[in-house]
Parts: structure tokens; C-alpha cells; sequence
């Protein structure tokens, strides 16, 4: 492509770029507004704020107004829209458009980026289409000159999905999902407790008329027994069959039942079931205690999740470059992320394609419907129903799988144990505890673990097993006899390096020992996020979602005091991953990290920076410091630098987050996230046992039955522990390459450092309508 030597600081002289939000407003907005604007002013455009979404596009005037860098500062951390958005009437007609294609003109704005849901992004197509005839009709009335139809004759357009409810095809997760999440499972949590005090049935219900992602993706975080969505109505009988499964339950000794109820759930014949109808059900038929809860507006409400301030962040960046690249000829694009990657999609084909699931709903073409849905969809609706709708084989396996924490603890690991021992139970195995790592496994410290054994594990932080980080290498003599002597035939190990590493020793010691060869799996969990193998671990969201909640309170703190800079030293071993996805989150002006190489000429040129930017309305910086970024320039060191260097200017403070970032409560994109990694891997040890069963013994030597299962850009995958040692800095603890050291550039121009960023590399056209039912497995949002 011809522009890749194109100064990008450069690209947008001369263009205007306006951005507005409309439709329901959704969290994270914000996050993608702010982008949006410092990225269009990095690259010399013009930018403007709409506000009141198509209505301000109408109504002109004060409405539009230019955009400054300044402007869109202490935004990232707040709900909803600072733009404000209105559902409009007056552009769904020809002559609202007329008025809104009239103050573009005036403006010489050629450029639209609409951050909205489905019905907000048609009508933007709409206007593009019909663009020229606009023009044509406000001529003729002699409201525009020649030389401004000339100059605007060609209007782009590009879209951001905001919608908490994730119902546009195409897109792994729309901005607002993931914080929505966040308030329904605050919710949930709460709701458990209570309900844990009194034997009760509890039904909630969340949003999502047409869409039942959100229902779905509780049902998994806080593993429900029942969940009802549009996509999916219950079979005929379904009264009994859950009445059955609550009844089943509460014999296993479960105190508590949890019914998810998405607001457009219906019947096979097309009825509405409400929370009201389930209630009514369950005390007539069970006499249970029941109480239901509805959710509303809290789910649109509250501070954005780490995620959604990335992904907005992050869409921003992608919604100017593509504006900026855009000729007449390329059709009104949608942009988004696909597994971790920016992707742009064919606006149209997105809108085709989420129609076609109500299309297919309304012929009661039920599993088309999911299918459309997407995979991510399709995938957590398979876990969800062997979670909750298999019983337990009355025959067993007579295989025992043996379950290990290995590591540091981190929010999430429980979610990936509960469900391995689950499917394990259904597959008809034996399911053994391993208490405290490889420690534990070399001293017997093991028991089995049953079915209610995990009860409520989902959303419980740290480690229930227990987690050393011990290595097993001077433990193999006893970790051997202990296999045989408990029989174990195969290995679930979940945790961080050491898991790795761990996994690692155990192969190299199968030449000796032969009770190693059995299959072993591990489940890469570190808030580090620093194993090779995987672009995710479990327990990473949770750690980000703490630092960058307390680098909102901290900034909230600087901003009130003003002319104050706060550096705050965050975790990871040598892995930056959370210094730069916090700094890209809470609006750092600088994370330093080990992989991205700096020296005092760079921290001079950060004090400089700060010395600047306190010229300005936004009086307060935030630098983060990864622990081990560097042995000399220490956060002792740093803060003294710019205590010494800003004098008279701003004075410092400084913060060590410590191991409260690994605590908490497992956020909903680590329980689900676990929940799949746990199920996964389990099946995969089912399929391998049966490989290596020979002459009446299990043996398994080769490379390929010792593996990590890790996300890979848009799939999980099992790969060989034996084949990731190339990939591998041990010394370091890191993996050689890492994906989000891309995204480093992104944060320092957010910033408004004038880097060059590498626009070669950016995301082509890809088509939704071909490619829909065969696409990999995405992010597992």
C-alpha cells in the first residue's frame, strides 16, 4: 500500500473529522470519543464533537463544536456519554438530513465517525449513500455554493459498535459489554450471599430484548442452573425439566438456585417468559422460596471496565485511521477487535447479518440463530449446557485426573478448577485435589473432589486448592511414586511460569520415570501474564481492572490538589503487560517496562513532558513503573528524578500497589475465561487418554501429550510444551515476542507525544457474509 510512507502526523491536514454518540448509551464510550479526537488532532486534522447524537447533527449551531485535546481529558473513567446522545426523529427524515448534510458542508466536515449501536450505524450508511443528492437538493435552494459542494463531495463514514447488549454480528464484543458484565456480576455476588443465608431460588433478569449474550455470559460467570435467551427458546416441557434440574440440585445440597432470565425470552410458539412466570412456576410446582430481580438501567450505568477503556481506546485509533484511507470507493466500514487484533468490517454486511438472526429466530430456525450469533456465542452456549444440562454417567472411567495450583495466586483460577472437575464428573472420570503445587503432588497431599465439592468456586479470588511455587525438580523420586501410588493418568496443572516451567521438567523427567508418561495440560493463570504459549492469562483482566481503579481514585486525588505527579509501581516480574494496559487504561503519561528499552535521556524527555503539560488545564501526571522494568532506575530513583527535575513546577508522590493486585474477586471475563479453559482442557485429556490406552495401560511419551492450552489471536490451542522452550526467555520469566507491545504507541500519542506511529501494518477489509460460519473461535468475552 502506497501510504505506508506517509507521515502519519501529517495524514489529517486539512480534513475535518466530526464524532458523535448515539442510541442507547453504553460504557466506554467515552474511552472511544477521547481516542477518537487526540488521534485526529495527532494526525492534523480538525476535530468536532457533535452533541446530542443525530439530533445535534440536525439542530447545527451550538451543537458542533470544535474538539481539543484538553476537551476529552478525565473522561476515560466516566459512564455513559460526556457528548450526550438523543434518540432522533428528525434525521429518520429526508429533510433532517438535509439540515445535517447542510452543517457539515458549512463546516467543510467530510468525515463521521458514529459510535452507536445497529440502527444508529444504518442510518449513518444512509446518509452516506445519498450523500450527493443532498448536495444536489441544498444547490438547487441555494444554501451551498459550487466551490462547497466541490469541496465536500464525498462524505466517510466509519462506525463503532457501542451497545452493552453485544448484538452486532461481526464483532467479538461491542464497547459497553464487558463493564455491563461487571454490574450484573456485582449484582450476582451479592445476591449469593443472602441467598446462601436462607435456602432460596433467586431469578434475575438482564438485559437484551433480541440478544441473549449477557444472559448467557452470567449464567457462566456465576454458574447458574437455568438461563432463558431470545436465541434459544426451552424445548416443549421445559416447566418440568426445570423444576427437575432446581429439585436435583437442592438434593446434592446446594442451598441456592440461580435462574438468568434475558428480557426477550420467549417460548417455542412465540410467548414472552418473564421473571414473573419462572416465579410463579418454581413456588407452585417446588414450594421453594423464590425472589426475583430485575436489573434495568444499572446495567448501562457505573465506570467503564478496563477492557472497554482499551477496546474504545483502541477502536478510536482504528476509526481514524480508516476515515483518513477511505476513497469514495471503499464501503462505510465498521471497525472492531477479532480475538486481540483491530479488524475492519463492511458496515452493511454486520447490519445483514444481525438482521438475519432475527430472521432466523422468527422462522424458528433456532440453531441458525446461534450459529449467526458467532462462535463466541455458539462456544458458550455448548459450555453452558454441559455445565448445567448433563448428568453424570452412571458408569465410570476408572480414570483419575488429578488437579494442581501452581504459582502465585490470581483471581479466576478457582473458576477453571470448578469446571474441570465438573466435566470431569460428566466424562464419568475420578477427580482428585492436589493441595499446595508440586509440594503438595510429592507429599501426598491429595483427596478427591466432588461435584458439590466446587460449589459457588466461580467467583471466589485466590487459590481454594491452595498454590506453591515450588518447581518439582528436586521432588521427582516422590512426585512419581506418588502418581502411582494414588493412580493418577493424567495432570491438570493451572498457574503461572512456574506451571510452565513445572509442565516443563516433567516431560525432560519421563525418560527416567516412566509414572510421567500420562497426559498433562496446563492452563497458563498469572496476573503477569508472562507464559508463553498464551496472548491471555487467567487472572490478568482482574489485576488490570484493580490497578486501574486505583489509578482513578489516585488521579481523582492529583486532579483535586493540582500540579501534582503520582508514580505508581505496579507488578509483573519482568512482563510490562500490566504497566502498559493500565497506563493505556487510566491515561498514564508514561509506563516503563523492561521489553521497551529507555534511558535517561527518555526519562528527561518524560520530565520535560509533564513540565509542559502543566502549562495546560490538565495540571496532574501518571507515570507507572513495572517492578522490574530496570535494576538501577528504580521507582525510589524515578521518583527522586522527578521530584528533583519538577521542582516549582508539580511535586510527586508515589504509590507500590503490591499484592492487592492479586486479590479481588474474579472479574466476569476471568470466570468465564477460566470456566472455558477448565472444560477445555479436560476434553482434551478424555481424547488423549484414549490415544495412548495400549495393552491395558496408559502411556504417553510423546511431545504432543504434554501441552499449554493458550489463546492465540482468535482460537485456543493446544500446543506442545517441548515446541514453546524457543519462545521462551527463561531467565527473564517472559516470552520472546508479545502482541501488546503494539499497542505502546497508541498509549504515548494518547498522550500527546508526536511518535511516529506504524500505519503499514494496519487492518484490511474482511468480509462477515463469506466467512460466517466457519470462523475460528474468538476471545472468549
Amino acid at each position: 500500500m502506497s501510504h505506508t510512507s506517509m507521515d502519519p502526523t501529517k495524514m489529517g491536514v486539512g480534513r475535518s473529522i466530526a464524532v458523535l454518540t448515539s442510541g442507547g448509551d453504553a460504557q466506554g464510550m467515552n474511552a472511544a470519543v477521547r481516542a477518537t479526537v487526540r488521534v485526529g488532532l495527532y494526525t492534523g486534522a480538525k476535530v468536532y464533537f457533535v452533541h446530542e447524537g443525530y439530533q445535534g447533527l440536525v439542530d447545527g449551531g451550538d451543537n458542533i463544536r470544535p474538539a481539543t485535546w484538553e476537551s476529552v481529558s478525565m473522561m476515560l473513567q466516566l459512564g455513559g456519554t460526556v457528548i450526550g446522545s438523543a434518540r432522533c426523529m428528525d434525521f429518520r427524515g429526508r429533510e433532517g438530513r438535509t439540515k445535517a448534510a447542510l452543517n457539515l458542508v458549512k463546516l467543510g466536515i467530510t468525515n463521521l465517525c458514529v459510535i452507536g449501536g445497529d440502527g444508529s450505524l444504518t442510518g449513518a450508511n444512509q446518509f452516506r449513500t445519498e450523500w450527493s443528492t443532498l448536495l444536489i437538493d441544498l444547490l438547487k435552494a441555494g444554501k451551498i455554493t459550487k466551490e462547497e459542494a466541490k469541496r465536500s463531495s464525498h462524505l466517510n463514514i466509519v462506525g463503532m459498535v457501542g451497545s452493552i447488549d453485544n448484538d452486532f454480528c461481526g464483532t467479538d464484543m461491542t464497547i459497553g459489554t464487558d463493564s455491563a458484565l461487571h454490574r450484573i456480576i456485582e449484582v450476582v455476588d451479592a445476591i449469593t450471599t443472602t441467598a446462601q443465608s436462607h435456602q432460596r431460588t433467586f431469578i434475575l433478569e438482564v438485559m437484551g430484548r433480541h440478544c441473549g449474550y449477557l444472559a448467557l455470559v452470567t449464567a457462566l460467570s456465576c454458574g447458574a442452573d437455568w438461563v432463558f435467551v431470545p436465541e434459544m427458546p426451552p424445548e416443549e416441557g421445559w416447566e418440568e425439566h426445570l423444576c427437575r434440574r432446581l429439585a436435583n440440585q437442592r438434593a446434592r445440597g446446594c442451598r441456592l438456585n440461580v435462574i438468568i432470565v434475558a428480557e426477550g425470552a420467549m417460548s417455542r410458539d412465540g410467548n414472552a417468559i418473564s421473571s414473573e412466570d419462572i416465579k410463579k412456576l418454581v413456588e407452585k410446582s417446588l414450594g421453594f422460596d423464590t425472589r426475583t430481580t430485575v436489573l434495568g438501567h444499572v446495567q448501562r450505568g457505573g465506570t467503564p471496565s478496563a477492557f472497554d477503556r482499551i477496546l474504545g481506546s483502541r477502536m478510536g485509533v482504528e476509526a481514524v485511521m480508516a476515515l483518513l484511507e477511505a476513497t469514495p470507493e471503499t464501503p462505510a466500514c465498521v471497525v472492531s477487535l477479532s480475538g486481540n487484533q483491530a479488524v475492519r468490517l463492511p458496515l452493511m454486511e454486520c447490519v445483514q447479518v444481525t438482521k438475519d438472526v432475527t430472521t432466523a429466530m422468527a422462522e424458528r430456525r433456532w440453531e441458525d440463530a446461534i450459529k449467526l450469533r458467532g462462535k463466541s456465542f455458539e462456544n458458550n452456549w455448548n459450555t453452558y449446557k454441559m455445565l448445567a444440562h448433563i448428568n453424570p454417567p452412571d458408569t465410570k472411567s476408572n480414570i483419575n485426573v488429578a488437579i494442581l495450583n501452581v504459582g502465585a495466586p490470581c483471581a479466576g483460577m478457582n473458576a477453571a478448577v470448578r469446571s474441570a472437575v465438573r466435566i470431569g464428573i460428566i466424562q464419568g472420570h475420578n477427580m482428585l485435589a492436589v493441595h499446595d503445587g508440586f509440594e503438595g503432588l510429592a507429599h501426598g497431599n491429595i483427596e478427591p473432589i466432588t461435584w458439590t465439592g466446587v460449589s459457588g468456586w466461580t467467583g471466589k479470588g485466590g487459590s481454594e486448592l491452595g498454590t506453591k511455587r515450588v518447581l518439582p525438580s528436586k521432588y521427582i523420586e516422590e512426585i512419581s511414586l506418588t502418581i502411582a501410588k494414588f493412580n493418577i493418568h493424567s495432570l491438570v496443572i493451572i498457574g503461572g511460569f512456574e506451571a510452565y516451567v513445572g509442565g516443563l521438567e516433567l516431560v525432560t523427567a519421563r525418560e527416567k520415570y516412566e509414572e510421567l508418561c500420562i497426559p498433562m495440560v496446563v492452563i497458563p493463570a498469572t496476573v503477569s501474564n508472562n507464559v508463553p504459549g498464551s496472548d491471555f492469562s487467567i487472572g490478568a483482566d482482574t489485576a488490570l481492572n484493580t490497578i486501574t481503579s486505583t489509578c482513578d481514585r489516585i488521579k481523582q486525588s492529583a486532579a483535586g490538589t493540582k500540579r501534582r505527579v503520582f508514580i505508581i509501581e505496579t507488578m509483573g516480574g519482568y512482563c510490562g503487560y500490566l504497566a502498559t494496559m493500565a497506563g493505556l487504561a487510566a491515561g498514564a503519561d508514561a509506563a516503563y517496562i523492561y521489553e521497551d528499552k529507555f534511558s535517561i535521556r527518555d526519562l528527561e524527555t518524560n520530565v520535560e513532558h509533564l513540565v509542559q503539560k502543566m502549562k495546560t488545564d490538565v495540571k496532574r501526571g501518571l507515570i507507572l513503573r513495572n517492578e522490574n522494568c530496570n535494576a538501577n532506575y528504580t521507582t525510589d530513583f524515578i521518583f527522586a528524578l522527578y521530584s528533583e527535575e519538577g521542582k516549582g513546577v508539580f511535586d510527586c508522590r508515589k504509590n507500590i500497589l503490591g499484592h492487592m493486585q492479586q486479590g479481588g474477586t474474579p472479574t466476569p471475563f476471568d470466570r468465564n475465561f477460566g470456566t472455558k479453559m477448565g472444560s477445555k482442557a479436560v476434553l482434551w485429556i478424555t481424547e488423549k487418554l484414549k490415544e495412548v490406552y495400549r495393552h491395558g495401560r496408559i502411556f504417553a511419551n510423546t511431545p504432543d501429550s504434554a501441552c499449554l492450552l493458550g489463546m492465540r489471536k482468535r482460537a485456543l490451542t493446544f500446543q506442545p510444551l517441548a515446541d514453546l522452550k524457543d519462545q521462551t526467555d527463561f531467565e527473564h520469566r517472559i516470552p520472546k515476542t508479545s502482541w501488546w507491545l503494539k499497542l505502546r504507541p497508541i498509549m504515548k500519542i494518547l498522550a500527546k507525544y508526536n511518535i511516529p506511529l506504524d500505519t503499514s501494518e494496519h487492518a484490511h477489509m474482511e468480509h462477515v457474509i463469506k466467512k460466517k460460519l466457519s470462523v475460528p473461535e474468538p476471545l472468549m468475552k
